[in-house]
């Protein structure tokens, strides 16, 4: 290390070694984000490589971000943190994509289940009503659908298709309309016209619930958004216009005062992404052949 105008700057070789680590670091993102995990059976093979494409583009972005935060500040620490916080946006700061669906499913679940309280009030059993309903279905439900109307076709009995259902549905609200098409297929008795209401009413309230929830905390992140947005802008603006004021910064134990800095930011963002999450709650039929649950 040398003294430059009274301040102690890092030697190039430190910013070289640690460029090498970031370019290293920004490939090894970038063939995770491009290739990702060793792919696995999936019944949504289109929504994987979405996904999959997705994490391509941010690693992308990242790693741009990161050398050109490195060019501009010439702070190693700053570099790497600003990469993988654009490149991790999404994940750490981004929409609840996982909840949105959910509430997806849940308004389709709620719309099939009227449709199908509907449909039997015309006095047909529920072995034709549930094809009639498929084609009005919302695009969320309707593989499962098009799979029980399938099964139906191949004579599986109406409650093991109907498990089977609500086993590629992969929700507790399906479970609960499930179980009731389940009691009236395997005891015939009056009333499922009533107890769809019910059931279609109760969804519609949950759904109401979650959008609220998922209103508010939408607020919580984008007001987190904008403080984080004005810090790094803040921090940004000084770093390039007045690098007499963050010169200690550019030492070595400046850049390990900022690596400490940029490690309790990321504990912050994890934990306000934990809350976030949305705790499922757990399904309770199960499959008909194994006893498990679907």
């Amino acid at each position: 290390m040398g003294f430059v105008n009274g301040a102690v700057r890092t030697p190039p070789e430190f910013l070289v070694a640690f460029t090498a680590a970031l370019v290293g670091l920004g490939i090894l993102v970038l063939v995770l984000g491009v290739h990702g995990r060793i792919p696995g059976p999936s019944s949504r093979p289109g929504l994987r490589r979405g996904a999959v494409a997705g994490l391509g583009q941010q690693a992308l972005l990242g790693i741009g971000a990161g050398v050109l935060t490195l060019v501009l500040t010439r702070w190693v620490v700053a570099g790497i943190g600003i990469g993988l916080l654009v490149a991790c946006w999404q994940r750490l700061l981004g929409g609840n994509a996982e909840e949105n669906r959910g509430i997806a499913r849940l308004e389709g679940l709620a719309n099939w289940t009227e449709s199908l309280r509907d449909t039997i009030a015309g006095a047909i059993g529920l072995e034709q009503a549930i094809p009639a309903t498929t084609a009005t279905s919302a695009p969320v439900l309707r593989p499962s659908l098009n799979l029980l109307v399938d099964r139906l076709r191949i004579r599986e009995p109406l409650p093991d298709a109907l498990l089977r259902f609500a086993g590629d549905v992969d929700d507790p609200s399906a479970d609960v309309v499930v179980a009731a098409l389940v009691l009236n297929a395997r005891l015939r008795g009056p009333g499922l016209r009533d107890v769809l209401t019910a059931l279609a009413t109760s969804t519609r309230e949950e759904l109401d619930v979650r959008r609220r929830i998922e209103a508010s905390r939408r607020s919580i992140r984008r007001s987190v958004q904008i403080v984080l947005l004005i810090v790094l802008g803040v921090m940004g603006v000084l770093a390039v216009f007045n690098r007499d004021y963050v010169a200690p910064y550019s030492t070595v134990a400046g850049q390990i005062a900022l690596m400490v800095v940029a490690a309790l930011f990321l504990a912050g963002l994890t934990w306000l992404r934990r809350l976030a999450k949305v705790e499922s709650h757990e399904r309770f039929l199960t499959h008909p052949e194994t006893g498990r649950t679907t």
